[in-house]
């Protein structure tokens, strides 16, 4: 059985931005494009752009398992524990 949730992956964010604050706010707005936010450049409140992350290069395994080795060791119960004390554990 495949369970379908809602995530970046499946509903795009999408949000317009005008060519004024583009050009007021550039570093902010190429940032939220980078972190994977779809944007529509707007000119008069008419889309004619839209601006979006290129695609980046896959993680190699070796490359991950170093960073894997750079974790925390996490106690599950503890965790567990810690969870329930914030959020109400019949959630």
């Amino acid at each position: 059985m495949v369970t379908m949730r809602i995530t970046r992956n499946t509903v795009p964010l999408v949000a317009d931005v005008s060519i004024r604050d583009l050009r007021n706010h550039g570093v902010v707005i190429v940032e939220r494009a980078e972190r994977g936010e779809r944007l529509t450049i707007t000119r008069a409140g008419t889309p004619v752009a839209e601006l979006t992350a290129l695609p980046r290069a896959p993680i190699g395994l070796e490359v991950l398992r170093e960073r894997r080795a750079q974790l925390p060791h996490v106690d599950p119960q503890r965790l567990r524990e810690d969870i329930d004390a914030v959020i109400e554990p019949s959630v």
